[in-house]
C-alpha cells in the first residue's frame, strides 16, 4: 500500500517533509498483525540522525493533525510513543493515536443519537416509567354513551381515535389483564369440590364483580400423560377459572357513563386442554332454529366446546354468564343498562359467543357491545350475519403484527365457498394499530409480543391516526411493558430505565390489594 502524504497534506506545507534519499519497506502493522502496513523509515545518514530527523517529521505532522481534528473538550488522549527497532528503524504508534483522536460522533451524528436522549425525550421516559398511574382524561359521556358503545358502528370515532373511546378500550382492557392476574395467581381447581371465590383485583374500584365464571373441555389428556408428567398439575385441568362478571355500583362513576354498565372479562388460553380445543379448527353449526334460506351460522369446534360444556363441579360457561346477567337484569330494572363482553385471545373469541346469546336471553335486553383484543376468526359468514342482525355491536382491536388474528381459516376459501370447511370470517368493526407504530418497542418485535395484551394496551394508548406517529402525551406507564416484553423494547429505553434506577415490579399482584368475589 503506497503512501501518499500529498493528497491528504496542504501544498503549503510541504516543505515540512523533504527527507533525503526515503525508502519504504512494508512490515507487519501493530495494529493489526496479520496486516503489512505499518511505515518504516530508513535513511542513509548515521543512525543517531536519521532517528532525530524522523521524530521531527512525525511531530510535524502531530501538529498538522491537530490542527486538522480538534480534540474533544475534557477528553485525554494518550501521546505518541516512539521507538527504534533492532535494525536501526524507527517505529510509531501514531497511526493508532489517530484513530483514537478521529471523533466518531462527528463523522456520524445519529451514534450520538443512539448513545445519548435529549433531556426533553429523558423526561418523558422518566414519567412514563413512574409507578403512580396516569390515565387519559375520563371525560362525562352522559347522552353519548350509547355512541361509544357502538350504537353506529364507532363512525368517525376510530381514525383519527376519539380521546374518549381511546380511555374506555383502555379501560376495558385492563378488566382482562385482572382476569389474566386473578387466575395465575391461584391457577389450580379441586376436582373433589366446588371452587372458592375467586379473588379479583379490579382496576377500577367503581365496579364490584358479582359471578366467577368456568371453562370447561370436552377433550382430556390420556392416562399416562399424568404418569409421565406429573407435576403439570392445573395444565392439565379439565376445568378452569376463565373470568368473571362485575357491575358497575358506584353513583359518581354511572352518572359519568350515563347508565351502570355490566363487564363480563374473559382471559386469554393458558391450560393445555384450552390449547388442544384451540387446534380443534373445524366449523359446527351453532345451537338453535336458524333460516334455511341463509347461510348457516357456525362456528369453530373448540371454541363453541368451551364455551357450552359443564365441568363436574361448575356449570358450563354459557349456563353462567346467561343466569347471572338475567339476574343482574332484575334487580337493576327500571335503569339504563348496558352490557360490555371483553377479552383478548381466547377469551376474545367466547367474548362473541357471549354477545350472541345474551342478545336473545331475555325480552328487554340492554345494548350489549364485545370489545376483543387480539380475537381469532371465531366462525363461518353466516355466523357474522346473525351478529349483525342480533345488532351486538362488535370492536375489534388488531394488531398488523399479530398472526393469532389471522387464523384459524385460509382467507381465500372464504371469498371462493362460504360452505368450505375453513371459510371463516371475521365479525365487527376494526380498530388497527401496529407495533411498529411505537417508538419503544423493537419493529421485529417477536410473536408473543406482537399478541401481548400490554402492548396492545400501550399501541392504543398512543394510536392518534392511521396515518399520524405516535402520540407524544401518552399516559400508560411502560413498567409493565417493561416487565413483560423487556427483551422487545429497544434497548436504548430499557438501559436508560436502568440508569434511572427505576424498579419494574408487577403492579396489582399484591394479594392484600385484592377485593373478595361474592359467590
Amino acid at each position: 500500500m503506497a503512501l501518499q502524504i500529498s493528497s491528504t497534506l496542504p501544498a503549503q506545507k510541504l516543505h515540512l517533509f523533504q527527507a533525503k534519499r526515503a525508502s519504504f519497506k512494508r512490515q507487519h502493522s501493530t495494529l493489526k498483525p496479520t496486516s503489512t502496513i505499518t511505515l518504516s523509515l530508513n535513511y542513509s545518514s548515521s543512525s543517531s540522525s536519521s532517528t532525530e530527523q524522523a521524530k521531527k517529521h512525525l511531530a510535524n505532522l502531530e501538529k498538522l493533525l491537530q490542527k486538522q481534528v480538534p480534540e474533544p473538550i475534557n477528553q485525554t488522549v494518550s501521546q505518541p510513543v516512539h521507538r527504534i527497532s533492532n535494525n536501526g528503524s524507527l517505529e510509531n504508534n501514531w497511526g493508532k493515536n489517530l484513530l483514537e483522536r478521529l471523533n466518531s460522533v462527528r463523522v456520524w451524528p445519529e451514534m450520538k443519537a443512539a448513545e445519548e436522549m435529549s433531556p426533553r425525550h429523558l423526561n418523558r421516559l422518566q414519567r412514563l416509567l413512574s409507578k403512580t398511574e396516569e390515565y387519559s382524561p375520563r371525560n362525562h359521556l352522559g347522552p353519548r354513551w350509547r355512541e361509544y358503545h357502538g350504537s353506529n358502528d364507532w363512525k368517525g370515532l376510530l381514525d383519527p381515535l376519539d380521546e374518549n373511546l381511546r380511555r374506555e378500550v383502555v379501560r376495558y382492557g385492563e378488566f382482562v389483564q385482572a382476569s389474566y392476574h386473578a387466575f395465575h395467581s391461584n391457577p389450580a381447581m379441586s376436582a373433589a369440590k366446588p371452587p372458592l371465590p375467586q379473588q379479583v383485583a379490579l382496576p377500577d374500584r367503581s365496579y364490584r364483580v358479582t359471578k366467577s365464571l368456568y371453562a370447561t373441555s370436552s377433550v382430556g389428556l390420556p392416562k399416562w400423560v399424568d404418569d409421565v408428567a406429573p407435576d403439570l398439575g392445573w395444565m392439565t385441568q379439565r376445568s378452569s377459572w376463565i373470568g368473571y362478571v362485575a357491575v358497575c355500583e358506584d353513583r359518581r362513576e354511572i352518572q359519568r357513563l350515563g347508565r351502570r354498565d355490566i363487564v363480563i372479562a374473559l382471559r386469554g388460553t393458558s391450560t393445555c386442554l384450552e390449547w388442544a380445543e384451540n387446534m380443534r379448527a373445524q366449523l359446527v353449526e351453532t345451537p338453535g332454529e336458524h333460516d334455511p334460506t341463509e347461510i348457516q351460522p357456525k362456528v369453530e369446534c373448540g371454541f363453541l366446546s368451551l364455551y357450552k360444556t359443564a365441568g363436574a363441579n361448575v356449570p358450563s360457561l354459557s349456563q353462567s354468564v346467561v343466569q347471572e346477567v338475567r339476574r343482574l337484569m332484575e334487580l337493576y330494572s327500571g335503569e339504563a343498562l348496558s352490557i360490555t363482553v371483553t377479552g383478548h385471545s381466547l377469551g376474545a373469541a367466547l367474548a362473541l359467543l357471549v354477545g350472541d346469546e345474551l342478545s336473545t336471553c331475555a325480552p328487554h335486553v340492554p345494548p350489549v357491545a364485545v370489545f376483543s383484543f387480539g380475537g381469532p376468526r371465531v366462525g363461518n359468514k353466516g355466523f357474522a350475519n346473525q351478529i349483525n342482525s342480533k345488532n351486538v355491536k362488535v370492536l375489534r382491536i388488531v394488531n398488523s403484527q399479530d398472526v393469532i388474528t389471522r387464523v384459524p381459516g385460509i382467507p381465500m376459501v372464504e371469498q371462493l365457498n362460504d360452505n368450505m370447511p375453513l371459510a371463516y370470517a371475521h365479525v365487527g368493526t376494526e380498530l388497527r394499530v401496529d407495533t411498529k407504530m411505537s417508538p419503544y418497542l423493537k419493529p421485529n418485535a417477536d410473536v408473543a409480543c406482537c399478541h401481548d395484551l400490554e402492548a396492545y394496551l400501550h399501541l392504543v394508548d398512543g394510536f392518534i391516526a392511521s396515518n399520524c406517529p405516535f402520540r407524544a402525551n401518552a399516559k400508560r406507564s411502560l413498567v409493565r411493558l417493561l416487565n413483560e416484553q423487556g427483551s422487545n423494547v429497544k434497548r436504548l429505553y430499557t438501559s436508560k430505565a436502568q440508569a434511572l434506577s427505576l424498579s419494574f415490579e408487577r403492579k396489582g399482584l399484591a394479594a392484600s390489594g385484592c377485593l373478595p368475589s361474592p359467590s
